[in-house]
């Protein structure tokens, strides 16, 4: 006969309060505040910008390949080229910078989130609804803005360009922009407030100090940015003639923007320089070189980059062009410090070239290529022959995607096992590496001497009589190769996520030195159940070899 039970035991049992139903995933990924899953987000996010922005750049492309060829009309050719460049830069190097912050630099201080949670979620949708809005243009019967991504005045008047679509853009973006600057206060406060004990500024790895002066960059431009466009947008709504030529307004904006403008190239180059600094020291099996004359050559490349947006503006006649072009000459002394570090650090390493490693190679010798004609462009003599020619298309190429997206990929590949606890394939990984590397250069290559042969960008068509066919025939035939070797990445991912291995220890790379090598992988909710000592920039090599650290430690006593 069984017992009753208690009527102590029964009212205990009934003061239990309900065991919460697990939400759907879908809900948690939509109202999580976990940097880890903001992080994905935007990653995801920006890539699929990545992709439609790849789309309209093969458009162009095709349309380009030989003289005559009618793929669009010469309104969407426009059109192609204005969201190309504003998707790209805005919608997708952007968000891919504060994906990679989101993910890594809490990990990389030992700091459970980010400083403020729910302003981390609200700048995600900031961000996403903006970039929407923007990109809606295409849904609207004029079609998207087609003034160029740096709204020319008065070509973004309402004048000349009535369509909706340039509304949606100009709002889209400004909307967009509040949740970049709402991201750069909360990593500001997460690198000064929430380091773990023992993390010093000057252990902080470079990644980390990189994601600090970006930040401190976007605060300084984007509110520029924001209130350019709400005076462009007042001039189109309520006639307010801030903007018209006739007070000089054309020039106005030029230098309005550029001060936004040039900056914000470094805000996407300075983060995904500092991927590539912690790439570097883990296949190089040695500690960074010139740790501190990095960080003081990043600090001078974010000072110096507020000093130098009227080298845009050369050929207006308006500017002081020994000042600017000096200043863009001087910019190049601390990137060279940089390329002097990386080196270093490579030198006499005992190097392995696995995939990430190979995207950071790849890195340094396309960008090494986009800064020999950064000086040529520096120059104001040279500028004026080139200016708004091929040759400042296949410069800005050069510097931009062999930045952003070698360092990603090197990114994605060095960090997968910390985001999913997968490694991804090796093979495929190399695969994708060397088709977009030669369809990349087979593409931007031949554009300098496009450039310099007098081919002006923009163009939607080009006589056979110009001489351009040959090599732009090349460069259409290399784009689409470009576009082909996104396809072994996706397969990657796939294959990886259906049948790789949980990789199953901390540090699967073996030599990985900054903390988030330090936590599972995947990390837990709060990223760490004990933190190791920090006595060192290296504290996870310190951790996984001991006897290394102390020898270290005894030379340097």
């Amino acid at each position: 006969m069984t017992e009753r039970p208690s009527a102590e035991v029964t009212e205990a049992g009934a003061r239990q309060p309900a065991v919460r139903r697990a939400r759907p995933t879908w809900i948690q990924w939509l109202t999580t505040t976990d940097h880890k899953q903001i992080g994905t987000m935007y990653l995801v996010c920006a890539f699929a910008f990545f992709l439609i922005g790849g789309v309209l750049a093969l458009l162009m492309r095709a349309e380009l390949a030989r003289p005559g060829l009618q793929i669009m009309t010469n309104e969407q050719f426009n059109q192609a080229f204005t969201m190309h460049g504003s998707i790209m830069l805005l919608l997708f190097a952007m968000p891919l910078f504060t994906g990679f912050a989101n993910w890594i630099m809490p990990l990389q201080i030992g700091a459970p989130d980010v400083a403020f949670p729910r302003l981390n979620m609200l700048a995600f949708w900031l961000f996403l609804f903006g970039s929407l809005i923007a990109a809606g243009g295409f849904l609207t019967p004029d079609g998207a803005a087609d003034f160029g991504w740096f709204l020319y005045a008065p070509l973004s008047d309402a004048v000349h360009s009535p369509g909706l679509g340039s509304d949606l853009w100009i709002m889209g973006v400004a909307l967009s922009g509040f949740g970049s600057i709402a991201g750069a206060v909360n990593f500001i406060t997460t690198i000064i407030c929430m380091r773990a004990p023992g993390m010093t500024m000057f252990r902080m790895p470079i990644f980390v100090w990189n994601v600090l002066l970006t930040a401190l960059l976007v605060l300084i431009v984007f509110p520029v940015l924001a209130a350019a466009l709400f005076a462009l947008e007042c001039d189109r709504k309520f006639g307010s003639h801030i903007f018209d030529a006739a007070n000089g307004g054309a020039l106005l904006w030029q230098h309005l923007f550029w001060f936004f403008g040039h900056p914000e190239v470094y805000i996407l180059a300075l983060p995904f320089f500092g991927i590539v600094s912690e790439v570097v020291p883990v296949f190089s099996r040695k500690p960074m070189f010139g740790y501190m004359g990095l960080i003081a050559a990043t600090i001078s490349i974010a000072g110096l980059s507020v000093t130098v947006w009227a080298h845009h503006m050369y050929v207006t006649g308006g500017v002081l062009l020994p000042f600017f072009s000096f200043m863009t000459f001087l910019i190049a002394v601390p990137t060279g410090v940089k390329f002097f570090n990386w080196i270093g650090t490579m030198w006499k390493g005992s190097l392995s070239f696995e995939t990430p490693m190979l995207w950071t190679t790849g890195f340094l010798i396309t960008f090494v290529f986009g800064g020999l004609t950064g000086v040529i462009l520096a120059s104001p003599p040279l500028d004026f022959h080139v200016s708004d020619s091929y040759f400042v298309v296949a410069h800005f190429h050069y510097t931009i995607f062999g930045t952003v997206v070698y360092a990603m990929f090197a990114g994605f590949h060095f960090w997968w096992p910390k985001f999913t606890g997968k490694m991804l394939d090796e093979r495929l990984g190399k695969i994708t590496f060397w088709t977009l590397t030669v369809g990349f250069h087979l593409t931007f290559l031949v554009q300098h001497w496009l450039g310099a042969e007098g081919m002006p960008r923009r163009y939607a068509d080009y006589l056979a009589t110009d001489g351009f066919t040959a090599l732009n025939t090349v460069s259409t035939i290399g784009s689409f190769l470009l576009g082909l070797s996104i396809l072994p990445f996706f397969y990657n991912v796939w294959k990886t996520a259906k049948y790789a291995e949980p990789v199953g220890v901390d540090d699967p790379w073996g030599y990985g030195r900054s903390l988030e090598w330090a936590t599972s992988c995947p990390p837990p909710r709060h990223n760490f159940t004990t933190l190791p000592r920090i006595r060192s920039e290296s504290p996870a090599f310190d951790l996984h070899h001991p006897e290394i650290a102390a020898l270290e430690a005894e030379a340097a006593s």
